[in-house]
């Protein structure tokens, strides 16, 4: 089974810049196009952060930027949300967010859900592909509610023919770093335990826009880069900086040594380039406005 797995496309209502001179539509065209040469595709990951601000017009943007690509490899799309999205906008575009390659819903079961997250399950290759939605409207951090991890219970409860691939936005993982203890998933262990035992292979997230893996008590987790920019931390402790480059990953299940997993960067001329840089004070200041309620 090979996985290529994007996220953070964050597209803007219209093909221009974002506020930091970003455009967000060029840096997927150029991703995928990087992606081109790629054989043998099974399954197309996009995990959350489609849209910046949750138009309906950036969803259509990406689904059918998606769609061409897809055709070209005769590959399934998979997305899941992430917290720059909007349910009901990703409903309406993607449906599920399993899609075929024409575009075409594929899902084979979804989560009715109060809240309307967008929770579904489609088979790939012997693969099972089960999207969750680790959204908060209005919020940064993720959480996975009770009545989701009981759906994904049920769901696990029976097994697939080669085991079942994961997919969120926010990484249950993080590094020692305050952004990221703050911003990701804020109950990794409820997740552990409605996992434990079952035949997940592997967790795919984004989020963070950078590529980081771990494990969740024994589950391997794939964080991958974003595509509309990346995290560079060689700042100093306490800061952030954003650069120029999109990313993406390539994730191989089902051989000897599976998981495997690669990182490609497009060749972007104005890679490296600051996007934006926050200062300690700057920082301090983002995540005490931003914190997670207890």
């Amino acid at each position: 089974m090979r996985i290529l797995h994007l996220s953070d496309t964050h597209l803007e209502r219209t093909d221009a810049p974002n506020k930091y001179g970003v455009n967000a539509t060029e840096s997927l065209r150029l991703m995928l196009t990087e992606l081109r040469h790629q054989r043998d595709v099974d399954a197309i990951v996009v995990s959350g952060d489609l849209a910046n601000d949750g138009a309906v017009d950036a969803y259509t943007a990406v689904r059918e930027l998606l769609r061409d690509f897809a055709l070209t490899k005769n590959a399934p799309v998979v997305y899941s949300t992430g917290n720059h999205d909007e349910r009901q906008a990703f409903a309406k575009v993607l449906g599920s967010g399993h899609l075929e390659a024409d575009g075409t819903d594929r899902a084979e079961k979804v989560l009715a859900s109060g809240d309307l997250e967008r929770a579904a399950v489609s088979a790939i290759g012997g693969y099972r592909f089960v999207t969750l939605d680790s959204l908060v409207p209005g919020e940064v951090y993720g959480h996975l509610g009770e009545a989701q991890l009981d759906w994904l219970r049920e769901v696990l409860r029976t097994p697939a023919p080669r085991g079942t691939v994961l997919v969120f936005h926010h990484p249950p993982i993080t590094l020692d770093i305050e952004m990221q203890r703050a911003f990701g998933l804020r109950n990794p262990a409820d997740l552990a335990d409605a996992i434990r035992g079952t035949d997940v292979r592997v967790v795919l997230t984004g989020h963070f826009h950078l590529q980081m893996f771990g494990f969740l008590e024994s589950t391997p987790v794939w964080v991958t880069p974003g595509v509309v920019n990346r995290i560079d931390l060689t700042t100093a402790p306490g800061t952030e900086r954003a650069v120029r480059g999109a990313s993406a990953s390539l994730v191989e299940l089902g051989g000897p040594s599976s998981p495997l997993f690669h990182t490609f960067h497009a060749r972007d001329p104005r890679a490296h380039e600051t996007v934006y840089e926050l200062d300690e004070d700057q920082t301090r200041s983002f995540l005490e406005r931003r914190r997670p309620r207890s």
